[in-house]
């Protein structure tokens, strides 16, 4: 797994979200953004997380932050999963993986004594000019807010 760094420029990516709309990382240059990506939509600890930027979202989007969730379910999926708690920020349904391998977070993981390849939940902080300034591989599901903002 080669997960982008603080520093790095953030990957040129198109994809859909959760209608199909397209969204563009040009789309964000002059802006903030957080990128978080998550396992699986509709599961506990990636609900937890995504509820928790949601609960946040007026704090964040009042210091400048436009925020992303990115996974590799379907815009069906994705869809549904915003709808049933009416997340204020778009999804992107990346089932080609195209933005979750740019991004450098799909990899070996351990669940449970079992080894698979999956999506690592790791949330990338970029800054104005499309620089990563703050990558997060630690993320409490919780308070993901908070880590954003310290």
């Amino acid at each position: 797994m080669n997960t982008l760094k603080v520093g790095d420029k953030a990957p040129n990516f198109t994809a859909l979200d959760e209608n199909g709309n397209p969204i563009a990382m040009q789309d964000f240059i002059g802006k903030k953004l957080i990128v978080f990506f998550y396992p699986k939509a509709n599961t506990p600890t990636c609900t937890v997380e995504s509820c928790n930027l949601s609960d946040n979202y007026k704090l964040l989007t009042d210091k400048g932050y436009e925020v992303i969730g990115v996974s590799a379910d379907s815009q069906k999926a994705q869809a549904n999963f915003k709808k049933k708690y009416k997340f204020p920020y778009p999804l992107i349904a990346d089932v080609d993986k195209e933005v979750i391998n740019a991004f450098g977070v799909w990899g070996s993981k351990k669940f449970m004594g079992r080894t698979f390849d999956g999506i690592h939940r790791i949330t990338f902080v970029i800054d104005e000019k499309g620089i990563i300034t703050k990558v997060i591989d630690d993320v409490k599901a919780k308070s993901h807010a908070s880590q954003i903002l310290e």
